[in-house]
């Protein structure tokens, strides 16, 4: 990968988004904070100024006009995009449990987000990362989303009560798989990444691990060679069963 490509991350203004967005940076990207709160996001644009070439656009995932404005706005700007991380995210433990007890509203803010939010991104940005010669695309997603890990006999998953936040992470994962297929004969590479226990928001910062570290995995993603893989999902310690 060389110096002076475009990157958009999204939910970028904090945690692992804000971490990616500086490492690419560093990696000589021009790089795209999408971030729903404009304060937030001009904010943490300028706290990356010495890293490299970084600008906010707004973008909240859950809304496509303002998904189709970003789009549009590094259209204008950058003229195309070669990668896209699909990193904004929420997991709410109100309303969360089981499958037997989450309660509707919890499951479609969470699909809201961390499914649809990435679906539609990823739609509108298409015709960006076409232009692209080695686009790449990263869904930012999780091992409790692994059905395999779900269904081991010594599983710890059901214990946690994540259904809503699991299973949106299942379905990323399959759009994963899902885009892979209908790009297989372009250059563009798309992949899920688990970047590991992280303290962020999103656990009240229960993580063991500094944001960084797990920004170095989607970074691996975000720059693969052309031998790389597509269709993939894995963590800092390779491949994650589906």
């Amino acid at each position: 990968m060389t110096e002076n490509r475009i990157a958009l991350v999204t939910g970028a203004n904090k945690g692992i988004g804000l971490e990616t967005a500086r490492q690419l940076a560093q990696r000589g990207f021009d790089v795209w904070l999408g971030c729903r709160d404009n304060d937030r996001g001009i904010a943490a644009a300028q706290s990356l100024a010495q890293d490299g070439k970084v600008r906010f656009v707004h973008l909240d995932v859950t809304d496509l006009a303002s998904i189709d404005a970003a789009a549009a706005q590094v259209e204008r700007e950058a003229g195309l995009l070669d990668v896209l991380v699909n990193n904004a995210g929420i997991a709410s433990r109100k309303g969360e449990g089981g499958a037997s007890s989450v309660q509707l509203e919890t499951i479609r803010q969470t699909f809201d987000v961390n499914f649809y939010g990435a679906m539609l991104v990823t739609q509108s940005s298409l015709p960006l990362l076409r232009k692209s010669e080695a686009a790449r695309i990263v869904n930012v997603s999780s091992t409790v989303g692994s059905l395999d890990a779900l269904l081991a006999p010594d599983s710890y998953l059901p214990q946690l009560s994540l259904f809503a936040y699991a299973s949106s992470k299942t379905a990323l994962n399959a759009l994963t798989a899902w885009f892979a297929v209908e790009l297989r004969d372009t250059p563009i590479k798309i992949n899920s990444v688990c970047p590991g226990y992280n303290a962020t928001d999103l656990n009240d910062h229960a993580g063991t691990q500094h944001p960084s570290e797990g920004a170095k995995v989607v970074l691996r993603a975000a720059t693969l060679s052309a031998d790389g893989p597509s269709g993939t999902f894995f963590d800092v310690a390779g491949a994650v069963a589906w």
